[in-house]
């Protein structure tokens, strides 16, 4: 879990930005419109991002919201915090005076309960994963398309490194992560080349050893490094947990009536909200929205590959 971190208030507005603006900072928001319509944001309430990322999915529920509204931003990033409070300092021309309030937060999403009173928010989107500003920029090692050293965590500021990870974890411990955050059947025979190769340095250094350890099997269309890659940034990110942390109080900080809409994009996600929402269904805590999780289009696809692996699920408060 990040550490509770600083509040920083969105700046006076200082310009202009027309539309959605998804591709405004290089960053194009993964269901974007179904998110803000299973949202359903009411003129005037609060609204939470759990994961204001670069802003795409805050500024269309800040440009509903009005000059009454309240936006409530969480991101452990502080370079997408940065961003972020940049794009939202600046509505568009014909809202410059009707803009809600920002409020930006460093800090993890798993912190909600701690952050917010019973029943203040009227709704909570998280888009869980990876940003592309995170993804393409090679300094912070998420990627093993370039090279680069292992961080790998969201908040630069806490918390081991992957390298930590992948130089010091014991061999039976490092195939467990492996296995279990990155349903890797070859997991066993990775750590062990892992140990091995040690110490390893670079995201391609890493790549290179689990590539040569994990031969592709048959049919495989992803590359082999890609499993081992997304377990070590989710135990170094504490992912799950934080997930948990998140569908655990996201029932006690909205009002009924209120709505959580989760953006996965993996399937342990997936299966964990889609578990606390059947929990919490049959308690009558949701009201389900999404019998099956909704998906991107072909044509969303088309402009933005990384929402292939998308799928989206949506609660009522009960």
């Amino acid at each position: 879990m990040a550490e509770h971190g600083e509040e920083q208030q969105s700046a006076a507005p200082q310009g202009a930005r027309h539309g959605e603006g998804q591709r405004e900072f290089g960053h194009v928001s993964v269901l974007l419109e179904s998110a803000i319509d299973f949202l359903a944001v009411r003129r005037g309430g609060t609204y939470i991002d759990a994961t204001v990322g670069l802003g795409g999915h805050s500024f269309a529920i800040a440009k509903r919201l009005g000059a009454a509204g309240r936006l409530i931003g969480f991101d452990k990033d502080p370079a997408a915090l940065a961003v972020a409070n940049q794009r939202l300092s600046e509505p568009p021309v014909e809202l410059q005076n009707d803009w809600p309030a920002v409020t930006l937060l460093h800090a993890s999403f798993a912190e909600l309960s701690e952050r917010l009173g019973a029943g203040e928010a009227d709704g909570v989107l998280a888009d869980l994963g990876v940003s592309s500003l995170q993804l393409e920029d090679a300094t912070r090692g998420f990627s093993f398309q370039a090279e680069g050293p292992l961080d790998m965590r969201m908040n630069t500021q806490a918390g081991p490194t992957a390298e930590q990870v992948v130089n010091h974890l014991d061999e039976p411990t490092l195939a467990d992560v492996i296995y279990e955050f990155g349903e890797e059947r070859r997991s066993r025979r990775i750590a062990r080349a892992i140990v091995r190769a040690r110490p390893i340095r670079s995201t391609a250094h890493l790549a290179q050893v689990v590539s040569a350890a994990a031969r592709p099997m048959k049919y495989e269309r992803i590359h082999p490094a890609t499993r081992t890659f997304q377990a070590i940034r989710i135990y170094v990110n504490r992912e799950l947990e934080d997930l948990q942390a998140l569908l655990q109080a996201a029932p006690r900080v909205l009002k009924r009536g209120g709505r959580l809409v989760v953006i996965s994009f993996h399937s342990l996600e997936d299966r964990a909200v889609k578990e606390a929402l059947r929990a919490g269904a049959r308690q009558e805590q949701w009201q389900i929205l999404t019998r099956k999780p909704v998906t991107a289009a072909e044509e969303e696809i088309e402009r933005n590959p990384r929402s292939r692996s998308a799928k989206l699920r949506a609660a009522e408060r009960g």
